[in-house]
């Protein structure tokens, strides 16, 4: 099949259009749905609403619920961050790149599908199929982001980018509102148990994920292959990821912002991994449906996140990409002091129409920016983005075991997230080092 030319609307659009399709994990599973549906299977409550038990069992161990799925996570993305760079040298050299972005897609759309089955008596399945839906999705996006600079020419990389968050935002809340429709009414759809529709939202994420991404796959060139096979291939991934650090000694641009994304990144990765979370056991909501309260303030994000990933693009035109993203970076301290004191639900949906806001645009610009700051005809995007990807993990795992730490010390998810400013404020004094003319560079 002959592919469309770089740079043409057909291939943009379908490259963008794989987050329309790997998008609904990122909300029905690592934020909405399976969050609160761990919760209510891990968390005892009495008649007042209080929790008397959130501990669990797991081969004969007794340990707290957010930690043991904070390790989880950390553990998942702790395989990712060491896997990325192996597999996307692999890539590069056999040229095989659209290969390995399926391989992940269905690994993660598949594991979904086996949430179903998610039980407390069957715990250690359900959480490896949760470990392995997280290794699909992350691992499948260190080839999906590499594409970006194969695909389009620098003056269109911001709105591209741009284009496939906002897609990613409404094909999810698409799924998620179908998903609440079917567990608030699930009666209208014939179950006779009120927790099936919710198990089966895993099932339609997978479904989902694997169809749309086929889009994609038509028409996404395969890669860019520069040799054959070797024997010593299994350790080009990282000669490769070795090479690109060298270079990065002649690169002060690239290398100072790299260090600013891996410092606030940690910060906000975190944030969106435990927003459900924190809202289950933080906030005090009453007579009020938590589930309901929560999948609302959750499509809140996605909705406004759709308008931020839009005018940061356009803001960062205007202003250049440094100067936008460290704007970002103070936004997102004020509205982690502002959480600390939360505690209705009311002042939560503020705080997630804030989140949405900036969210999509702070990872949409981050990754535009630093593929625009590659070097010219660079022929291994997929090892840059790899490098790019394992910093943004390894941060990830980071914030994470923080998180758990600090509120396993402190008893509390809020301190976690006071403790997160200073990630925001290092972010801040990075980007202010990276060089003025970098802005004239990115947007020229």
């Amino acid at each position: 099949m002959k592919y469309p030319p770089k740079g043409s609307k057909k291939l943009l659009n379908a490259w963008a259009f794989y987050d329309w399709a790997n998008s609904v994990y990122s909300l029905v599973i690592a934020s909405a749905i399976f969050p609160i549906f761990y919760g209510a299977i891990t968390i005892i409550k009495d008649a007042d609403g209080r929790i008397i038990k959130d501990t669990v069992e797991i081969f004969g161990y007794n340990i707290n619920n957010d930690s043991l799925i904070s390790y989880v996570t950390a553990s998942a993305f702790l395989v990712v961050s060491i896997f990325s760079p192996f597999l996307s040298g692999i890539s590069d050299y056999v040229g095989n790149k659209k290969s390995f972005l399926k391989f992940f897609c269905y690994l993660g759309s598949l594991s979904c599908i086996g949430l179903f089955w998610f039980s407390l008596d069957f715990l250690w399945f359900g959480l490896l199929c949760y470990f392995f839906a997280l290794i699909g999705f992350w691992s499948s996006l260190v080839f999906y982001n590499s594409y970006l600079p194969d695909i389009a020419f620098p003056k269109q990389q911001d709105k591209i980018s741009a284009k496939g968050f906002s897609l990613g935002y409404i094909g999810s809340v698409i799924l998620l509102i179908i998903c609440l429709i079917m567990i608030m009414k699930y009666e209208w759809f014939g179950f006779q148990d009120e927790g099936f529709p919710t198990r089966f939202s895993f099932v339609l994420t997978g479904i989902w994920w694997m169809g749309f991404s086929q889009y994609t796959y038509r028409y996404l060139p395969k890669g860019n292959k520069k040799q054959k096979m070797t024997r010593n291939l299994l350790f080009n991934g990282f000669r490769e990821i070795k090479k690109i650090w060298i270079t990065l000694k002649d690169q002060l641009t690239l290398r100072r912002y790299l260090a600013a994304f891996f410092t606030y990144s940690m910060a906000v990765q975190t944030i969106m991994l435990i927003a459900t979370y924190f809202g289950i056991e933080e906030l005090d909501w009453g007579e009020q449906d938590p589930t309901t309260g929560l999948i609302v303030s959750i499509l809140l994000i996605q909705l406004v996140a759709v308008l931020g990933a839009t005018l940061t693009s356009r803001i960062a035109i205007r202003i250049g990409n440094i100067k936008t993203l460290i704007f970002l970076n103070i936004f997102w301290i004020v509205i982690c002091i502002y959480a600390y004191f939360i505690i209705t639900p009311q002042e939560f949906y503020i705080a997630a129409a804030s989140v949405g806001l900036i969210m999509g645009g702070i990872q949409a610009l981050s990754r535009s920016t630093y593929s625009k700051m590659l070097p010219e005809n660079t022929l291994d995007t997929a090892s840059y983005f790899s490098f790019y990807d394992v910093s943004e993990k390894i941060g990830i795992v980071i914030g994470m075991l923080m998180y758990g730490v600090v509120a396993q010390i402190t008893g509390s998810v809020r301190s976690s997230i006071l403790f997160l400013i200073v990630f925001f404020i290092g972010g801040v004094l990075l980007l202010l080092r990276v060089p003025k003319k970098t802005d004239d560079q990115v947007n020229g």
